[in-house]
């Protein structure tokens, strides 16, 4: 399957699909149509995305079920039969009359000498393309059988599939599969962008993501208030160029906690990307096993074993975590820091095995401007719930770890979520290369440059992960994504952060 793409008509915001459902209508009447006109609107669309997708194709397949998302696949059908293709339209009931604006639809499709038959698993390979519009964004419970047969049918056949406003299965508001899941190489969503499209399994299941208003976006938008806002590296201007009286004090002093023993490598990625991420001075803090490790062949670095309190003192921005270890002498380090952090209202980023030490701790550390950086692992261990529970439900979790450590809370993985208790934003790059040693680590070091250079808490966390991730997309568009490491990123970044 392709990886998400959103198209560059894509607007910013997300909405969730009880927002579009209750406000869709007065929008219409406010944009001087009616509901049944956006279904003819989207129907249209999907047709056309279906030729961009397979311009030469001659047989397709639609698939429908019961509601207004199966009156969209009927237009659809429609413009597939008026273009002079050869069209079969499967239904889960194929017996059943449909009601309101989808009756509407499927009536036309009669109207016009088109069948309805039953779903029949030979007739997916025979057609070129396949639009799924089995099940829309109401349904909220795990899917019916009959519809699982199909969605499986779908995902194991070499067909290209476009789905309408949403993959059958997907919940549109969590991104949580609901048992089976529609693997979409296109998917056109309506009105507004719902946010399951574009985090966890929901990124995956999509394909590329398309956007079409339907022609009362405007309306839309001013009824309805956004749930989370995307994040695409054309919102941030770089870091620009520097003033010429400056000096290396001006850009911070950020000191970089961890390295135990046998995990040096994971400190040394985190500071090395601080240093190509604009820090001015960096400072490594690691055990006297890794001291050789860390600052072998990058003399930049400053790195010390011992006076972890005067360390902490010279720093005006902390980083800990990265390959940090969870014995007595990660325990130590992580009290000292974190005591020192909060004491002196110092901007800190928690990352990997400092996760997994706050975690533990029976008081909580109130620390004014800290970003925690957890991936789905982590936050479940934060929560105290299970990573299918962090999974199910990403844009909840993220929240509720931003609540519960009033801290801005990075929630990694497909489309990374940055919560920081009031709104959340969504990262629209990064790519699955990325999954790889070491990349987390970088994120930290690039987030705890940014704070050092003085940015604020909430901004250095968004362009922090819009930067690692657009960096990580440049990698694999030059290279590919099998065989990227962490490494590669500090280059790209480099680039990105002057642009």
């Amino acid at each position: 399957m392709l990886d998400t793409q959103l198209t560059s008509s894509l607007s910013h915001k997300l909405f969730r699909a009880d927002q579009v459902r209750e406000n869709e209508a007065q929008a219409a009447t406010e944009s001087g149509c009616d509901l049944y006109t956006l279904m003819q609107r989207a129907g249209e669309e999907v047709f056309k995305q279906c030729q961009e997708l397979m311009p030469n194709s001659d047989v397709y397949l639609v698939l429908v079920g019961q509601g207004n998302n199966a009156g969209d696949g009927y237009i659809a059908a429609l413009h597939a039969k008026q273009a002079g293709k050869q069209v079969h339209v499967c239904a889960v009931e194929p017996e059943r009359v449909l009601e309101g604006d989808a009756g509407k639809a499927q009536q036309r499709w009669f109207d016009s000498g088109g069948k309805v038959t039953a779903f029949d698993g030979e007739l997916i390979e025979k057609s070129d393309v396949a639009i799924d519009a089995l099940l829309g964004t109401g349904i909220n419970s795990y899917i019916r059988n009959e519809f699982a047969v199909v969605i499986d049918a779908l995902n194991n056949a070499s067909t290209p599939v476009v789905s309408v406003d949403v993959p059958s299965g997907l919940d549109a508001n969590t991104g949580q599969s609901l048992g089976r899941c529609v693997q979409a190489d296109i998917t056109v969503t309506f009105v507004g962008i719902k946010p399951g499209l574009v985090t966890g399994a929901g990124k995956q299941s999509c394909g590329k993501l398309v956007y079409a208003d339907l022609g009362i976006g405007k309306a839309f938008q001013a009824l309805a208030k956004s749930s989370a806002t995307m994040l695409h590296i054309n919102q941030f201007k770089g870091m620009g160029p520097r003033e010429i009286n400056s000096h290396k004090g001006t850009y911070g002093r950020l000191l970089c906690v961890g390295g135990n023993h046998g995990t040096a490598g994971a400190i040394r990625l985190a500071s090395e990307a601080a240093l190509r991420s604009g820090a001015g001075m960096v400072r490594v803090y690691t055990h006297s096993s890794s001291v050789i490790q860390v600052s072998s062949g990058r003399p930049e670095l400053m790195v010390t074993d011992s006076q972890l309190e005067d360390a902490l003192e010279w720093a005006t921005c902390v980083i800990i975590g990265p390959g940090l270890g969870q014995n007595e002498w990660a325990q130590t380090s992580f009290e000292t820091t974190l005591k020192h952090c909060q004491s002196q209202n110092k901007p800190i980023v928690i990352d990997a095995d400092a996760l997994n030490l706050l975690c533990k701790q029976s008081t909580a550390y109130t620390l004014s401007d800290s970003i925690l950086t957890p991936h789905s692992g982590e936050a479940a261990r934060l929560l105290g719930v299970s990573i299918d529970d962090v999974e199910s439900d990403r844009f909840n979790y993220a929240r509720q770890c931003s609540q519960r450590y009033h801290a801005v809370c990075v929630l990694k993985g497909a489309g990374t979520l940055i919560d920081n208790e009031r709104k959340t934003w969504v990262c629209r790059h990064g790519n699955p290369g990325m999954a790889t040693a070491g990349s987390g680590d970088v994120l930290s070091g690039i987030l705890g440059a940014l704070l050092a250079q003085g940015v604020e808490t909430d901004i250095a966390a968004k362009y922090g992960v819009v930067l690692h991730a657009k960096a990580g997309d440049d990698i694999a568009q030059l290279y590919g994504q099998r065989g990227m490491i962490a490494s590669d990123l500090f280059d790209a970044v480099r680039a990105l952060i002057n642009h």
